[in-house]
């Protein structure tokens, strides 16, 4: 009786053993399915995810859903700028170009002594570089050679092409600061909501028949008392305004009461204050 006891007891064993075995087995196959549908899921993702932001682009260079930020550059001409301001005027353009990312706009304009008249010196969004996009889903090469055509070349050579001063009767900086607002930011060009930037390239002494700084000096309360405060006032809530401040000799009031005036202007207008930098130089 003990031996047929034995006998079972081993037969039972044996079958533990071999049901192990089978365990193993579709333990294994089922981790090589899991890893294989997570390869597959993951190349999805991936391609998807190239797909999303390599997004067809308009004629200039633009998201067709939309620019991703504008960026406004006033280049005041309305006098002439000493050849180390202009080197130093150079370097601080190339830097804030820099910032402009793929599919954001970029609109460079030229001050003129007329209120409102701001030609045009560059016009376009950055499409992005070859390296931008996915080489499976889109053309490195032919991406390239648009970012280089349409926005490296072109920004690269004109610095060289900026205009020394034209010497203007008027110099209109609040006018042109309104007409950005109201032609550009306030444009179906970018998403809602996408950040705004104005760089203003000037020595900052408003002259106009409503106002003159060269009459006034930097007195706000002046100015607000002005018909260019009901003129020229605009909405800039949701813009960061840089100045890049040229110095001029001939300044009646303190370039430091002048700074101010400017940064309660901005503010006045509801805008952001990137920053007020002075260039190298004396003009």
């Amino acid at each position: 009786m003990a031996r047929s006891r034995s006998r079972r007891s081993s037969g039972r064993g044996t079958r533990r053993r071999s049901g192990s075995g089978v365990t193993a087995l579709q333990i294994f196959a089922a981790v090589l399915v899991t890893g294989a549908s997570a390869a597959l899921l993951g190349g999805y993702l991936w391609l998807s995810y190239g797909r999303d932001q390599d997004v067809a682009l308009d004629q200039l260079g633009c998201p067709v859903t939309g620019a991703t930020g504008m960026t406004a550059i006033i280049i005041d001409a309305t006098d002439p700028i000493s050849e180390i301001t202009m080197a130093n005027l150079k370097n601080e353009f190339r830097r804030e170009v820099a910032q402009v990312g793929k599919g954001q706009y970029l609109r460079i304009a030229s001050l003129t002594g007329q209120p409102r008249e701001l030609p045009m010196m560059f016009d376009g969004c950055n499409p992005g570089d070859g390296s931008s996009v996915d080489q499976w889903t889109n053309n490195p090469n032919r991406r390239q050679r648009r970012w280089e055509e349409e926005f490296g070349k072109p920004l690269e050579q004109l610095p060289a092409s900026l205009d020394n001063g034209i010497g203007a009767s008027q110099s209109p900086v609040m006018a042109a600061v309104q007409k950005i607002r109201n032609d550009l930011f306030d444009s179906d060009i970018a998403v809602p909501g996408s950040p705004k930037r104005i760089i203003i390239v000037s020595d900052m002494i408003e002259h106009t028949d409503l106002y003159s700084q060269y009459r006034s000096g930097a007195d706000f309360a002046a100015y607000l008392a002005s018909d260019a405060y009901r003129t020229f006032r605009t909405t800039l809530s949701d813009v960061e305004v840089t100045i890049l401040y040229v110095e001029r000799a001939n300044r009646r009031f303190p370039s430091s009461e002048h700074v101010r005036f400017w940064n309660d202007w901005i503010i006045e207008n509801g805008g952001r204050i990137g920053s007020i930098k002075r260039l190298e130089g004396l003009n």
